[in-house]
């Protein structure tokens, strides 16, 4: 062992015995490095390890105790991985760990770039499957790091940050690029760019409600105007704190004209920075929070990537890396930080991006592959008693009802649990398709259960299914009308007593309920179907819940919001999908008009002639009460002023979010029963209440809403016979606004307008629907049908060729998949 190894080992084990207090040395240990570093030379150990070393020891008397062991027992790894020499066992509970990939060398200044990292192709060294703790110096606190005392870890964890992985894997949410730069004389109309400028003036006006501030920056080679808008009562401090004269800033955005003059609107903008003088390079910019500068992150970013950005493993199998043309994980998180060009940027996206696809798809295929496993009873129907059912409906079924029908009696009969999606957009017929299955299950004598999240919706099933199912002809191939029951928090505890005897002992066929179905002294003979309407309005344990009150029941969960093919494949990629498409014959689309708030008393006659023929309408307010940060419209307060001044002669009823269950069920069970004509309303009644007699939907502030919830809300008119509206108010005249929602005229298909929502929009608007770790997604777009399709396609050959990932190649994929899925619940269903 080289002397001085052998000594700075011994060093460290008497700091370990004085317990990390940095009392090993007098004034530190740090004191220890000139001669350490001169001894380390002269038995010619590596730069990197000296740097290791050096880097480490500088700030040991200004970190934490805990910080201190962990640092200590980092540097005894990479000696141990150096040099080949093990460290007393007494000093690190790791010391029996297997050797990481060699560190990189800490680049002299901590803004400069780090050094790259070999790229994919270069041999990786893989950890040892039996050793999970590869990576537990990441886990370390971001005290650990110099300039991170608790005052500023505080502040970090504002953001989520915790752990030295935490910070690696806080990506910049865009990038100044330098190498690229303009000067203001040069920049075109229309370009996104960025550029360094030097304030010249600033003047604010303000307005009751809006701020407006225009800045001149300059560059010495011409002027450019920047104008910001602000709402609030500190709106003005933000201009007299941003845009002193002579302040120099980094300024990005799009450049666009007016009255013949450059100027941006709204730019991203930061000081001057150092780290923005010296570097012609790809600089990152990070989200911040107050008090959180972007040198700061920087810095601390830094200083992660040069210790341990290459001694992440990695944990995807050369072969997949290889397959998928990806670069190794050390690369992509060195570059997604500091780029050494836009090609490696691009590079470290496409490997990250694919990391979040990869393994959302992993997790939904193995939960696929666990149900699909299981046994079920085998539900059989023949033919000729189908189409006699079928015959005895009330009407004809739709070519897609009919495909949907074919596919379940397929799962019913396969031997293993159905496992399906239906989804359908709103009038599609799902409930026909869910009562032709439950009639299946009661006709083999075993009992299904149809779960709704409301106690009027559960009450709509309920009339819908006895009306299709129940029939008191003995040679009806339907239920009798005791067969099929009705169970809610508003069922009288005599009636609940005999529903749950009647389930108990198998003479109930068909139970309709809220989440009354799975309280615990609810039993059922032989639960073989379980139906989840709107299953999005149910938490992963609650739909477990039910299952479990059966043995491997058949599974049908329906949804009424059309979801796009791109998210489908990742969101539910462990179901069975099927899609109705199609519309049953007769039904009217409805009439959809985008107006402007000046023209709402339009709205307000067309409400008029419709009330004066006995027609009911809704009046949706994106709020439920009103804010002094927005001048949206809110539904508390405008229900006063509708009442008392717009429609005096109408009953007006209230319904929103804050409401209690109880409370909302009375509001739209009146409502129904017309006796309000007029139901002003939050979005709580934009899935699956069914008021035929409703005519006009009229949404205000219609550019908070996405497509696909404009569409859902527009679901609710139309039900009946007679021709019904919609009518779109925005809450100004915002030509981009008003171009978006014109969309809204042009189709009544919700699966066109769910791809044009995905892609304006983003996935918030569905993600929701689903808990499976989205909230893990940080660089996948889940609009890039290619990536999610590269990424499924990789999965299920993985899985073809080891589906327990338990091959030696695939153990640190398997831990990373289980840590993936662990923080976030997951369902089947």
């Amino acid at each position: 062992m080289p002397f001085s190894v052998d000594r700075l080992l011994k060093y460290f084990q008497l700091e370990k015995e004085k317990h990390y207090q940095d009392r090993t040395i007098i004034g530190g240990l740090d004191k220890i490095l000139g001669n350490w570093v001169f001894e380390a030379k002269k038995d010619h150990l590596p730069d990197s390890l000296i740097t290791a070393v050096k880097t480490g020891l500088e700030n040991y008397g200004a970190i934490s105790p805990e910080a201190r062991q962990v640092l200590l027992e980092e540097l005894i790894q990479e000696i141990e991985n150096t040099t080949s020499t093990k460290a007393p066992p007494a000093v690190s509970p790791r010391a029996e760990s297997k050797p990481e990939p060699q560190m990189a060398e800490a680049p002299q200044h901590p803004q400069a770039q780090p050094q790259p990292i070999k790229p994919a192709s270069a041999p990786q060294q893989h950890p040892s499957p039996d050793q999970p703790n590869e990576t537990i110096g990441l886990n370390a606190p971001v005290t650990t790091l110099r300039g991170i005392a608790s005052g500023r870890a505080e502040i970090f964890k504002k953001i989520g940050i915790k752990s030295l992985n935490d910070l690696l894997y806080y990506f910049p949410r865009r990038y100044d690029d330098f190498s690229m730069l303009k000067t203001i004389n040069h920049v075109n109309i229309g370009e996104k760019l960025t550029i360094i400028a030097t304030v010249q003036s600033s003047s604010v006006v303000s307005q009751p409600h809006l701020t407006r501030g225009e800045v001149i920056v300059t560059d010495g080679t011409d002027f450019m105007r920047l104008v910001f808008f602000r709402r609030g009562k500190y709106a003005d401090k933000f201009f007299i704190n941003k845009f002193n004269r002579g302040t120099q800033l980094v300024i990005s955005g799009e450049v666009t004209s007016f009255l013949g003059r450059k100027q941006m609107v709204d730019p991203d903008f930061e000081p001057i920075e150092k780290v923005h003088l010296s570097t012609n390079g790809i600089i990152p910019v990070y989200p911040l929070v107050k008090d959180l500068t972007p040198q700061m992150v920087r810095e601390s970013i830094h200083q992660v990537l040069t210790r341990y950005a290459p001694k992440v493993p990695d944990f995807l199998p050369d072969s997949i890396r290889s397959s998928a043309g990806l670069p190794d994980l050390a690369f992509a998180l060195s570059n997604i930080h500091y780029p050494t060009s836009q090609e490696s940027l691009k590079g470290a996206r496409d490997r990250l991006a694919f990391d979040e696809i990869f393994l959302l798809q992993l997790g939904v295929l193995q939960q696929k592959q666990n149900w699909q496993g299981l046994s079920a009873a085998r539900f059989e129907i023949d033919d000729e008693s189908l189409n006699t059912f079928i015959g005895k409906l009330p009407y004809s079924l739709t070519n897609a009802q009919q495909r949907v029908i074919s596919d379940i009696r397929r799962d019913l009969s396969s031997g293993h649990p159905m496992n399906r999606l239906l989804q359908g957009d709103v009038g599609s017929g799902k409930t026909i398709v869910a009562a032709t299955a439950a009639w299946v299950i009661a006709r083999n004598g075993a009992q299904s259960a149809f779960m709704a999240p409301t106690s009027i919706l559960a009450e709509q099933h309920y009339r819908n299914l006895t009306n299709l199912l129940a029939s008191n002809e003995t040679d009806s191939p339907c239920l009798r009308p005791e067969e099929i029951r009705l169970l809610t928090g508003d069922t009288s505890e005599a009636d609940k007593r005999q529903i749950k005897q009647s389930l108990a002992d198998g003479t109930i066929k068909l139970i309709i309920g809220t989440h009354a179905l799975i309280e615990d002294n609810v039993d059922f003979k032989n639960l073989e179907l379980a139906v989840i309407d709107e299953q999005h309005r149910f938490g992963v344990a609650q739909r477990a819940k039910l299952r479990e009150k059966g043995t491997n029941p058949h599974l049908l969960v329906m949804t009424a919001t059309p979801i796009p093919r791109s998210l489908a494949l990742t969101l539910y990629g462990d179901l069975e999908l099927s899609v109705m498409d199609e519309m049953p014959a007769g039904r009217q689309p409805v009439e959809t008009h985008v107006l402007s708030p000046l023209e709402r008393e339009r709205a307000y006659q067309l409400i008029r002639s419709q009330v004066a023929q006995g027609r009911q309408v809704f009046i949706v307010y994106p709020l439920i009460e009103n804010s002094e940060e927005t001048e949206v419209k809110a539904a508390v307060n405008e229900h006063d002023q509708l009442q008392r001044e717009v429609f005096p002669e109408f009953k007006l009823g209230l319904l929103h979010g804050k409401m209690k269950p109880d409370e909302k069920d009375k509001v739209m069970l009146r409502f129904r029963d017309k006796e309000f004509q007029i139901l002003v309303s939050t979005t709580v009644i934009e899935v699956g209440v069914d008021v035929p007699n409703a005519t006009i939907m009229l949404v205000e502030g219609a550019e908070r809403f996405g497509l696909a919830q404009l569409h859902q809300l527009r679901g609710r008119v139309g039900r009946g016979s007679e021709k019904s509206y919609c009518l779109l108010i925005p809450s100004s005249d915002d030509a981009t606004e008003n171009e978006r929602l014109s969309v809204m005229t042009e189709t009544n298909d919700g699966f066109v307008l769910a791809e044009k929502d995905l892609s304006q929009r983003g996935p918030g608007d569905f993600i929701g629907y689903r808990q499976s770790g989205f909230a893990d997604l940080k660089l996948a777009s889940i609009t890039d049908i290619r990536l999610i399709e590269k990424a499924r396609n990789q999965a299920e050959s993985l899985f073809a060729a080891d589906p327990s990932l338990s091959l030696p190649e695939n153990q640190a994929l398997s831990r990373k998949l289980a840590q993936f899925w662990q923080s976030t619940p997951s369902d089947i269903s």
